[in-house]
């Protein structure tokens, strides 16, 4: 199973939510049901764990995200900003087994990937951020 893959389809996962607010298996299962991403390349354990893990701790999370925020809103961020904000402060903060730098590079990859230009050191910022006053 590749981690980074099932990373990014958890990135994926995030941003569904964000937009159509299913629950987690629902969510889960809709996107087990029309992926084109290769199913045993995944490991859903560690999917289902990082969505759900997201969930329960979506008020630490974001309040973390805001309090490094420099000169920005949460609300301005984009939707694949956030999720990829969540999904890396939600590993650094609580995934013990997942060190802390490989959680910022591989969000630095998604964020290469997924979103504009300028976001790449604007999310290393705000995650170094993190990582410093932890």
């Amino acid at each position: 199973m590749n981690r980074k893959k099932s990373r990014e389809v958890a990135m994926e996962i995030l941003f569904q939510r964000s937009i159509n607010k299913e629950n987690v298996e629902e969510t889960i299962r809709e996107f087990r049901e029309n992926t084109e991403h290769d199913l045993k390349d995944l490991d859903f354990n560690y999917i289902s764990r990082i969505i759900t893990g997201v969930e329960e701790n979506l008020e630490t999370i974001d309040n973390t995200i805001e309090k490094f925020l420099l000169n920005w809103k949460m609300s301005r961020l984009s939707k694949v900003d956030l999720s990829i904000l969540r999904l890396a402060t939600y590993e650094i903060i609580f995934e013990e087994d997942i060190p802390e730098k490989v959680s910022i590079n591989e969000a630095l990859e998604l964020t290469k990937k997924y979103s504009e230009e300028g976001s790449v050191s604007f999310i290393n910022g705000v995650l170094d951020r993190i990582l410093k006053n932890r």
